[in-house]
C-alpha cells in the first residue's frame, strides 16, 4: 500500500502529481509558451496519446504546460492517467488488477460527505457571472484538440447533479463546449448516462437542473465516474466507488450560486444551471461540422441541438490547474476500459465462479468497444462456457463489440500474444460467433445504414466473439514451449530490478 511504502498519499490533483514527480519517467513540465488552439494536444500527441490517435503517437509521461498563452496565472496538466502502469500508480494497484479493485470498490462503496466553507479549497478564489467582464473562456484554459474543434472542450469536467424528485445524485464526463462567456454546450449520449434522466426529468417540469462541473479532481474519481449501468444503476453515486478505493469519503462542498455540491478539493469548479428548452448548435462559432475527436480515433461530428448549461459562478484553488485530454488517447482507454473490466468480471463470476482469470478492455476499442477474457477451462464441462463468458460481457457493458477469448497461458496484455493465439487458436468458420442487430455506440462509424444495408438504424452493430481458445480435449497437444524459471536480474539487472 502507498503508506506501507513512504508514498505520496494522493487525495487531490496535486498530491497526484507530487507522487508522479518523485518517480522517473511519469512526468515532464515545459515551460515553452504554447497555443491551447490544437498546438498543447499536437505536442502531446508525440509526447504520450497513444490510444487510437493517428500515428505517430506512442505512450509516455504525463505533462504539465507551465505558460500557457493567453492563460498566465494557470497550468495545464494532460496524460495523467495516459498509461495503465501510472493509474496503477495512482491508485495504489498493480496495473494488471485495476479491474478487480474496482470490481471491489463497487461492492463496498463509501458515500460521500459535505464538509464545510473553510475546507472548500476549491472556492479560494469566486467569480460571478454576473460581475463586470465575466468570461469563463478567459477564465478556463481549456484547449481544443484540433484546429477543425468546434471550440474549447472541457474534457475532464466532473459533472454532478441530483434528481429533483428523489435527491439521488450521480457524476459524469460529459463533452462540455464552451460557447459564450456564460455558455456551455453538453453533449449526452441516448440513453448512457444518469445525468440525462435527471436532465429530462427536470426539463419536461419546465425546471432548470443545478449542475456543478468539477476539473482536477482525484484520478480515482475520474476512474469512477466511468462506471455505467448495469453494474451502477441509476440512483448509485459513483463517488461511492471514488471513496472505497481510497477508503475514505470523497469530500463534497455546497456550491454559492445554484443549490448543488462540488468537489471539495477541484482545482476548478463551474457552477450552473441545465436550461429548460434551451439548445443550440454545438460548431456555431466555427462551423466546422466537428466537434472534438472521439475515443474510436474519429473526430465527432457537431450536434444540431444541444442543452446549454448557464454559467453562474467558476471557484477554483490559488494557481489552479487545468487537466485536459485528448479525446482519442491512451486515457480515455484508462477510465473508460477499468471500469468496463471490473463490469465484466463481476458478472462472469456471478455466473461461473473461478473461470475468467482477468480482462483487458484493449486500447483499439477505446477502451469500450473491444474485450480480452482470459478464461481457464479446468474440467470438460467448461468446454463452451467461455462463450457463455462472452456474453455475459456484451450484458455487463452494452457498448461492447468484439470480444476475443484466450486461454490462461496468453498474455491478455499483450497484442502480439493474442493475435498469436488468433492464428494458431482460432479457425474463422468455426470459431467465429456473430450477433447481427444489437444496439452498440453512436459513435462508431461503421455502425451505420450507410456503411451496410444490413444496418437497420445508426448504433446498431454486429457483435463478434473471436473463440481463440483450445478445446478442452486438446489442451495437451498446445502446450506452449517451456523455458528455464531464472532470476534475469542477476545477469541485467539494471533491466529488472526496478520491477
Amino acid at each position: 500500500m502507498i503508506e506501507e511504502s513512504g508514498k505520496q498519499e494522493v487525495k487531490d490533483l496535486r498530491s497526484a502529481i507530487e507522487l508522479l514527480k518523485a518517480i522517473p519517467g511519469q512526468l515532464i513540465e515545459t515551460d515553452e509558451p504554447v497555443e491551447p488552439l490544437a498546438e498543447l494536444s499536437g505536442v502531446y500527441r508525440h509526447v504520450g496519446a497513444g490510444g487510437t490517435v493517428m500515428r505517430p503517437t506512442r505512450k509516455g509521461p504525463a505533462m504539465i504546460f507551465n505558460n500557457v498563452k493567453g492563460h498566465e496565472d494557470a497550468k495545464v496538466i494532460i496524460g495523467l492517467l495516459a498509461s495503465r502502469e501510472r493509474v496503477g500508480l495512482l491508485l495504489n494497484e498493480k496495473p494488471e488488477r485495476l479491474g478487480f479493485l474496482l470490481n471491489e470498490a463497487v461492492k463496498n462503496p463509501i458515500q460521500p460527505v459535505t464538509v464545510s466553507k473553510d475546507k472548500a479549497l476549491c472556492q479560494e478564489i469566486v467569480h460571478y457571472a454576473n460581475e463586470p467582464g465575466f468570461d469563463i473562456r478567459k477564465l478556463i484554459p481549456a484547449p481544443t484538440n484540433t484546429e477543425e474543434d468546434a471550440g474549447p472542450y472541457i474534457t475532464m469536467g466532473m459533472c454532478y447533479a441530483s434528481d429533483i424528485e428523489t435527491g439521488e445524485s450521480d457524476i459524469t464526463i460529459h463533452r462540455l463546449c464552451l460557447q459564450s462567456k456564460d455558455e456551455i454546450s453538453m453533449f449526452f449520449t441516448p440513453g448512457a448516462r444518469h445525468l440525462g434522466v435527471f436532465r429530462e426529468k427536470a426539463e419536461k417540469l419546465g425546471k432548470p437542473l443545478p449542475i456543478s462541473v468539477s476539473i482536477g479532481v482525484d484520478p480515482a474519481i475520474e476512474i469512477a465516474a466511468c462506471f455505467e449501468p448495469p453494474t451502477t444503476p441509476l440512483g448509485f453515486d459513483e463517488l461511492s466507488i471514488a471513496g472505497a478505493i481510497r477508503n475514505q469519503a470523497v469530500e463534497l462542498a455546497p456550491c454559492l450560486t445554484i443549490g448543488e455540491k462540488a468537489i471539495a478539493n477541484a482545482e476548478y469548479v463551474i457552477e450552473g444551471e441545465l436550461l429548460p428548452g434551451v439548445y443550440v448548435r454545438e460548431d456555431q462559432n466555427t462551423n466546422t461540422g466537428k466537434a472534438m475527436p472521439e475515443f474510436p480515433g474519429y473526430t465527432g461530428g457537431a450536434v444540431a441541438k444541444v442543452p446549454v448549461i448557464k454559467v453562474k459562478a467558476v471557484t477554483h484553488r490559488k494557481n489552479p490547474i487545468m487537466q485536459t485530454v485528448i479525446g482519442s488517447s491512451e486515457e480515455h482507454v484508462s477510465m473508460a476500459g477499468i471500469p468496463t473490466e471490473a463490469s465484466i468480471l463481476q458478472m462472469v463470476e456471478k455466473a461461473m465462479p473461478g473461470r475468467l482469470l482477468n480482462v483487458y478492455a484493449h486500447s483499439s476499442g477505446g477502451g469500450k468497444f473491444m474485450a480480452v477474457l482470459q478464461f481457464k477451462k479446468s474440467q470438460p464441462s467448461d468446454e463452451g462456457r467461455q462463450r457463455q463468458a462472452a456474453l455475459l460481457a456484451f450484458s455487463a457493458f452494452p457498448e461492447l463489440k468484439h470480444v476475443f477469448l484466450v486461454d490462461e497461458d496468453v498474455d491478455l496484455f499483450d497484442s502480439n500474444d493474442v493475435l498469436w493465439a488468433l492464428t494458431t487458436r482460432y479457425q474463422g468458420d468455426v470459431d467465429t460467433i456473430f450477433i447481427p442487430g444489437v444496439r452498440c455506440h453512436p459513435l462508431d462509424p461503421s455502425n451505420s445504414p450507410d456503411f451496410s444495408p444490413s444496418i437497420i438504424d445508426k448504433g446498431i452493430a454486429c457483435k463478434t466473439i473471436f473463440d481463440c481458445t483450445v478445446p478442452y480435449h486438446l489442451k495437451d497437444k498446445f502446450q506452449r514451449s517451456k523455458f528455464m524459471d531464472v532470476d534475469p536480474s542477476r545477469f541485467v539487472s539494471e533491466l529488472f530490478n526496478n520491477k
